[in-house]
């Protein structure tokens, strides 16, 4: 899933999207021992009362517990019959369940849904009907109670229930839009992640509890049904001629949370991609010319993933539909793809270059997803960095496989990279991996996808110290400052290197300073684009050897600005920089993130006169240096008041450090 802030979603803000108790992703529902009014539906139902467990005071919060692991599901035979009048819909659920230890119980989750009836019916044997359903609101959880043990074995769960289309924009909600007349009408669309499936139907809402999905929708005839798979028969629905009856096929094995349902009105157009994928995009009637630039992205995409990947891309169709009402901006719904309009829609006559390049970083995003994230799928929400670390990063090797004229590696810097180090160097940070609560249960091990498991395999094919490093990265909040002085030894260059503690307030002055293990490359000016020497910083301070480095060449830190860290160099090694940033041999990523770790040093105002000092000398290396002096001025009076401020550098002086247009343009003037 792609959250939005601003325009752009940095690598660090990965790192806050999961709270520390995924409950609190979700409003209980605030009713007190409510009484559920039955109807009959078949002559053998049992009446069972259904008590809400809530009083008026606010009791003492339980720990959290995971769902017990006694019943799971392997397919869930799902209908539902939304209703986009009254904003209600029915449901019909049968699961075929595991019992894996006897039990008179079946604990599910289950939020602002109303249980009908239920039942189970054991393979062979007779249908025992619940006699109680148990909701614990604030743990979004039912218990089905039965009159006798459920033995181990297999049986089909059966449950009628009915919900509401809320206006939350989350569960199975209803998303207002407005035809091409004006009028207004209601679509009733889904978005799951993280642990909103529950609201739609009763389910082990668990990422590793996957099962698969046979789904059908009733639906008015004159609206389109979607859904993850594709459609495998329609049919008139026998109790009324207005609706129809979509039956889709089934899903392979898959967590709730991806899961996905659309019924509206919506125009598509259609491309295959080249490995036989039928890719349709969804768009509000009436604007199908605006999906065309999607269908393109998404359709070089997909033969990319699969051969990145070397997995093929599992499902016959991948649908992406842009909805009028949705809080993120995109999720990766296994399948059918849900977007916000302006990250999927391009208006071929009005849209920027930027809009663009916005539209197919995120339908690149989304399509890893297809593969890392619902193929192989997180064992916990601890471990969701995984996820959105790595879908964040592909996105741009995507794009600079399709669109290698964007340059989007270099837009990279300036627009997430730089921005996930300012946020990462704030006091308020934390560690990328966050725990979600405590593992309380857990199914067999071949289901436990985690963070150190990709660390292991990793390990084992590189033959390196995977764990030992990453662990250094995502277990502790923040990242280092790389001090780098020099010595010219006759043909060989000697680097002094150190690291501490990065902090946007000032220097680190705790008594615990952490260290990371830093993988840090060098390059020289004989070759900028190529390194010459890679070495791992696993101590506070070191000293490398380069050799056959004379003494007029320059030497970098950092080449590409791919390493997660700011670097601080003494000021002879900043000056032998100036040449290659004067005749552009520095590349255009270096420089920026050489002026960006520059203006991240200025930290309190006894630093401005020798920090300004250093700075200047860097951009007075480049062209245009009267509207640069002006940039300075104003910026250095931000950062005098906030000390949060590099990011402001790669916004204003990004285009003079990148070429040499501005010289060109003065001359010509």
């Amino acid at each position: 899933m792609l959250l939005v802030l601003g325009r752009r979603v940095s690598l660090s803000f990965v790192k806050r999207v999961i709270p520390q108790d995924p409950v609190l992703l979700s409003k209980p529902i605030l009713q007190n021992f409510r009484t559920i009014k039955f109807r009959v539906i078949h002559s053998s139902t049992v009446f069972a009362i259904a008590t809400r467990q809530n009083t008026d005071t606010m009791p003492e919060r339980r720990p959290f517990v995971r769902l017990p692991t006694d019943v799971y599901p392997v397919n869930y035979g799902l209908c539902l019959k939304p209703d986009l009048i009254d904003f209600t819909f029915e449901g019909k659920l049968e699961a075929i369940v595991e019992v894996n230890l006897a039990t008179n119980q079946i604990v599910m989750n289950c939020a602002d849904i109303d249980i009908i009836t239920a039942s189970f019916v054991p393979e062979g044997g007779e249908e025992i009907n619940a006699t109680g359903f148990n909701y614990q609101n604030e743990d979004e959880k039912v218990t089905l109670s039965f009159p006798s043990a459920l033995q181990k074995g297999s049986g089909t769960l059966k449950i009628d229930f009915v919900g509401e289309l809320n206006d939350k924009m989350k569960g199975f909600y209803r998303s207002k839009y407005a035809t091409p007349a004006g009028e207004i009408r209601y679509a009733a669309v889904t978005q799951f992640e993280a642990t909103d499936a529950r609201r739609a139907f009763p389910c082990w809402d668990e990422p590793a509890i996957k099962a698969t999905f046979d789904i059908s929708l009733i639906v008015p005839k004159d609206r389109v049904a979607l859904s993850n798979m594709n459609v495998i028969d329609r049919k008139p629905h026998p109790e009324d001629d207005s609706l129809l009856e979509v039956k889709f096929a089934t899903t392979p094995i898959m967590s709730t949370y991806l899961v996905a349902f659309v019924i509206g009105e919506y125009d598509f157009v259609e491309g295959q991609s080249s490995d036989g994928v039928t890719v349709r995009v969804y768009t509000p009637t009436g604007k199908a010319e605006q999906g065309k630039f999607a269908l393109e992205v998404a359709v070089k995409t997909l033969p990319f993933y699969n051969d990145y990947f070397n997995v093929p891309y599992p499902l016959p169709k991948i649908d992406l539909i842009a909805i009028a009402d949705f809080a993120a901006g995109a999720m990766e719904n296994w399948g059918l793809v849900t977007y916000r309009e302006t990250a999927l829609l391009i208006d071929p006559k009005n849209s920027c270059s930027s809009s663009r390049q916005w539209v197919a970083l995120v339908v690149g995003h989304e399509l890893a997803h297809q593969w890392f994230g619902n193929l192989v799928t997180m064992e916990w929400w601890t471990h969701l960095w995984l996820n959105e670390g790595f879908a964040s990063w592909i996105e741009y090797l995507c794009v600079d496989h399709c669109f290698p004229d964007y340059d989007i590696w270099t837009q990279f810097v300036s627009a997430d990279y730089t921005r996930a180090l300012d946020l990462d160097a704030l006091d308020n940070s934390h560690p990328i991996e966050v725990y979600v609560n405590v593992r309380e249960v857990s199914l067999s091990d071949e289901c436990k996808p985690r963070t150190v498991d990709l660390w292991d395999c990793l390990e084992q094919a590189s033959g390196k110290p995977i764990a030992l490093v990453m662990s250094s990265w995502t277990k502790q909040m923040g990242f280092p400052i790389i001090v780098v002085d020099q010595e010219q030894q006759g043909d060989d260059r000697i680097l002094k290197i150190s690291q501490k503690k990065f902090c946007a307030s000032g220097p680190h002055n705790g008594e615990d300073c952490p260290n990371w293990m830093v993988p840090i490359s060098i390059c020289t000016g004989e070759d900028p684009g190529c390194t010459k020497l890679k070495v791992l910083l696993d101590s506070p301070e070191t000293t490398i050897t380069i050799n056959s480095v004379s003494p007029d060449q320059w030497v970098k830190i950092n080449p590409g600005t791919v390493g997660f860290y700011r670097i601080q160099y003494s000021s002879a090694m900043l000056e032998s920089l100036l040449p290659g940033i004067r005749d552009l041999t520095l590349l255009p990523v270096d420089r920026l993130g050489l002026q960006n770790d520059l203006f991240s040093l200025l930290h309190k105002q006894a630093d401005m006169q020798e920090e300004k000092n250093r700075i200047e000398r860097v951009l007075g290396a480049i062209s245009a240096p009267d509207l640069i002096q002006k940039v300075l001025t104003f910026a250095l009076s931000v950062c005098t008041h906030n000390h949060s401020c590099p990011g402001i550098w790669s916004v204003l002086l990004a285009p003079a450090i990148l070429s040499g247009e501005y010289k060109r343009r003065n001359k010509n003037a």
